[in-house]
């Protein structure tokens, strides 16, 4: 109906931990939040609370094992993955930071981590001496580089009878930053570019590129979970249009330079993702180009510097933004692009051989002027997510500058 937005779905972990007897609460207050709600419980959690209880709560069967033939047949620990919209694991303990972070798909909670797309909120729960140890430090650190949320831990009186860091947060507080979303971006506009440009030959045939849109597409979906509001223009691409993403689609580099300045006034951010064609043909053909079994030459000439243009324009958003695809030298020509460009951050991809294009992965090397972040293989939705703190954080440190 119109007015109305689909419910947020989520699914809810609970790990081994004296906190899980929160988990029910939790469970409840995001179903009032309007939220559909499915829980997943590990072994350990069993020994804490039960799997009626939880089914009580939330409406739904308790999904408890990876290899369980009757779950298989239902909702699936694939299709499971792909239902939600959000895992919240509550509690976790410094047992499930280590494997998430060493990649483990060891039981069923593991495996929806490492298969999911969604959103990734964890709030730890352990002693306060777990959680300053350096191996626990060291876990977080890596979740959070793989694009995963932390929430809390919380201060204050432990099971065990100590006080301080490693409480885990209290359902609501978990609620409140869950269904709210990172929003570190509230009220920010960006436009993006996305997918390659298509310029024409003749009726049938066009120069183009191998992009996906995939990177742009991910980009776009993380910038409004940030609280984003998001214009994309994209190329010719077979992708779905992020949920709150308004999309424009072209199919040359002039089309899409079009697009951008009919929106540029009053951006926040322009991120330009798409694989535009350097060169186009000088004049496209009116007819199909016949084969005649002699060599064709074809005249190029170059196309509009989409990135540049922006980065030059009297209508420069905060934040302009370029992406580097390169078979060698990376560093090198991502720093020269940065500066010739005059842009405030890059991201630079190896190609070829099978890397990044039309492919789920990626790495990343970002760049601005001072900064270099490292960003390892990794879906592109996590990479995206990572993206948008770091594109967060750049806006964050020019306002408190200005």
């Amino acid at each position: 109906m119109t007015g109305q937005t689909e419910a947020r779905k989520i699914i809810v972990g609970v790990t081994g931990g004296i906190a899980a007897y929160k988990s029910p609460e939790l469970v409840r207050r995001l179903r009032d939040s309007g939220a559909e709600v499915r829980v997943v419980m590990t072994t350990g959690a069993k020994a804490f609370i039960s799997p009626l209880t939880l089914q009580a709560v939330s409406g739904h069967r308790v999904h408890e094992h990876l290899l369980d033939a009757d779950a298989e047949a239902g909702m699936g620990h694939i299709e499971l993955a792909r239902w939600a919209d959000d895992l919240i694991i509550a509690p976790a303990t410094a047992h499930v930071l280590a494997r998430l972070a060493t990649g483990m798909a060891d039981d069923l909670l593991a495996t929806l981590a490492l298969a999911t797309e969604a959103r990734i909120w964890l709030a730890p729960a352990m002693n306060r001496a777990m959680w300053q140890s350096r191996q626990v430090s060291d876990n977080c650190r890596r979740l959070e580089e793989l694009g995963m949320y932390l929430l809390g831990p919380g201060d204050g009186g432990q099971a065990c009878g100590e006080t301080g860091l490693g409480r885990m947060l209290e359902p609501d507080e978990l609620v409140a930053e869950v269904m709210t979303g990172s929003a570190s971006l509230a009220g920010r506009y960006f436009i993006i570019t996305a997918g390659p440009t298509h310029e024409p030959l003749d009726p049938v045939r066009f120069l183009g590129n191998r992009s996906s849109g995939r990177m742009g597409f991910a980009l776009a979906q993380a910038l409004v979970e940030a609280g984003a509001r998001v214009d994309l223009v994209t190329g010719p691409v077979n992708l779905a249009t992020p949920a709150g993403v308004r999309r424009t689609d072209v199919q040359t580099a002039d089309q899409m330079l079009t697009a951008v300045f009919e929106s540029i006034s009053g951006a926040d951010g322009f991120i330009g993702v798409a694989a535009v064609s350097d060169y186009r043909p000088s004049e496209a053909a009116a007819d199909k180009i016949k084969k005649t079994g002699e060599s064709l030459t074809l005249q190029l000439e170059p196309n509009p510097d989409i990135l540049a243009s922006v980065a030059k324009s009297e209508k420069r958003p905060s934040l302009v933004m370029g992406f580097a695809a390169e078979t060698r030298n990376l560093e090198a020509a991502a720093r020269g692009k940065l500066k010739t460009k005059k842009l405030d951050l890059i991201a630079a991809n190896l190609v070829g051989n099978g890397l990044a294009f039309d492919r789920p992965d990626n790495a990343l090397e970002v760049f601005s002027e001072q900064h270099h972040w490292r960003l390892e293989r990794q879906s592109k939705m996590a990479l995206a997510r990572r993206l948008t703190a770091i594109i967060a954080e750049q806006l964050s440190s020019e306002r408190k500058t200005a």
